[in-house]
């Protein structure tokens, strides 16, 4: 192999510091969600291997003509990438991507500065969560200018007429099965990490619904119902028991939940909703755990809410119960049953909307301040599933809602809300009048509801999605 001239050696070796800058920048751009470190150090092993075997074949390489070079040379560099080229704008290209990956990783770390509070210990869950115990007057809620400097408020009155009912208490969560507890006077908060928000569609909606997250009619866009309803009354709060399923999400962006709804105002852009049950979402979690979650919102899902304490608005009491941790057991088609019961009412001391889980165990409160139309009362109380239909390859989606089966296959097979009640004006659970049913798309998911002395008001719904008589 002839030597290369001291000029010659020289513009090889500018080529090679480019094509590095240049792998680098390649990196930099890649929408993966693996660090920069970890594409160069892979792409340098590439490059090492490739050179050594080069030098080993020396006789061989000098009939290669010296023109060759560079393409070798970009070949041992970044192996994976496309040899398609733009042309002299790529470097530039390059640059603007890089940089706006740069600006996007920034953004995120500074959220996540903010949203991550200080925690006094932090708890490894079975399923890979991080589980911080934070001081309660240090939470997320706490930030909201309203609630800035506040503490808790005292114990609410519970409705009259309340039963200690629930099948479970607080160890109904995977981060319990290490034995692990958060200290007296901390709160549990699933820590949000980088690639949480890496997975969302944008920083601004991190956290937050789409905007048709209720159901409103029968073209209700991408969001899919089966629910049961009442409304054309003044509420004060609303119960259930739901079966707990782990359903299938088959597209990244799409979700499955079933849960209650606390509604006031039109349909329009006043819309309050307050919000709770179990759901699956791997754009939010990572995974396809059911989670116990809770969200609010005052305009229609466009602005303001969240989901479980990724904004300020809910405060949290509880030292046992994670908001947006994993739910554990589940319940199996033909086997055994699951289900959580809820509770969600109106302190008629303070006028709060306060959570209650299983057997009288309170969660915490949204304040009345975050509200408009809810700081009086509820006008429709909604129970039931929903998913997200995507349509990303022409078809329906094949995500599933409940159990993924038909409400006509009943008890062990299809999901289902038991025990519905609703909270008058006295502060009295009584039962609902004139229940409703409605799904938008039932040769999707469907509903069938009744009523009965052991269970009250129920419903079994659900589906499989994409069938032969939903394409």
């Amino acid at each position: 192999m002839r030597e290369l001239g001291t000029l010659e050696f020289t513009s090889h070796w500018r080529l090679f510091a480019w094509m590095s800058k240049s792998m680098e920048l390649d990196c930099r751009s890649s929408q993966q969600t693996r660090s920069l470190s970890q594409c160069l150090q892979e792409q340098e092993t590439n490059r090492r291997r490739k050179s050594t075997s080069d030098m080993a074949s020396s006789s061989i390489s000098s009939i290669i003509p010296i023109v060759l070079f560079p393409l070798v040379l970009s070949c041992l560099i970044c192996p994976a990438r496309s040899s398609e080229s733009d042309g002299s704008s790529q470097p530039d290209n390059q640059t603007l991507l890089a940089g706006r990956e740069l600006q996007k990783l920034r953004k995120i770390r500074e959220h996540l500065k903010k949203m991550n509070k200080d925690a006094v210990k932090t708890i490894q869950s079975l399923d890979g969560d991080l589980i911080d115990c934070v001081p309660a007057d240090q939470q997320p809620a706490f930030d909201h200018p309203q609630l800035r400097g506040q503490k808790p408020k005292e114990l609410p009155e519970r409705p009259k007429g309340h039963e200690e009912s629930g099948m479970i208490e607080t160890s109904f969560q995977l981060w319990h099965l290490g034995g692990e507890e958060c200290p007296e006077g901390t709160i549990p908060i699933r820590r949000t990490r980088e690639e949480d928000m890496l997975r969302a569609s944008s920083i601004r909606r991190f956290g937050r619904k789409g905007i048709r997250s209720v159901r409103r009619d029968f073209t209700s866009s991408d969001h899919e119902h089966a629910v049961g309803y009442v409304s054309g009354d003044q509420y004060y709060g609303a119960k259930a028991s739901i079966n707990v399923w782990a359903p299938k999400v088959t597209k990244p962006y799409e979700f499955s939940l079933s849960q209650v709804w606390v509604i006031s105002g039109s349909f329009g852009n006043d819309l309050n909703t307050i919000e709770a049950g179990w759901q699956v979402s791997p754009e939010l979690y990572g995974d396809s755990h059911p989670r116990f979650f809770t969200y609010w919102t005052t305009d229609a899902y466009q602005t303001t809410g969240c989901y479980n304490l990724l904004c300020s608005g809910f405060i949290q009491t509880n030292s046992r119960i994670a908001i947006g941790a994993a739910i554990s057991p589940t319940s199996s088609y033909k086997g055994g049953q699951f289900d959580i019961s809820l509770l969600i009412w109106k302190d008629p001391k303070h006028g709060n909307w306060w959570l209650q889980f299983g057997s009288g165990i309170l969660v915490g409160y949204w304040p009345s301040l975050l509200f408009t139309h809810l700081r009086d009362h509820a006008t429709m109380l909604q129970f039931g599933g929903e998913t997200v239909n995507s349509r990303q390859d022409g078809f329906h989606t094949s995500t599933q809602m409940g159990s993924g089966h038909f409400s006509g296959e009943g008890f062990g097979r299809a999901s289902y809300f038991r025990n519905l009640q609703a909270v008058d004006w006295d502060n009295s659970l009584v039962p609902l009048s004139n229940l409703k049913v409605l799904a938008d798309h039932p040769n999707c998911y469907d509903i069938q509801g009744g009523i009965n002395n052991v269970w009250g008001n129920y419903f079994y719904y659900g589906g499989p999605g994409r069938n032969v008589r939903c394409p």
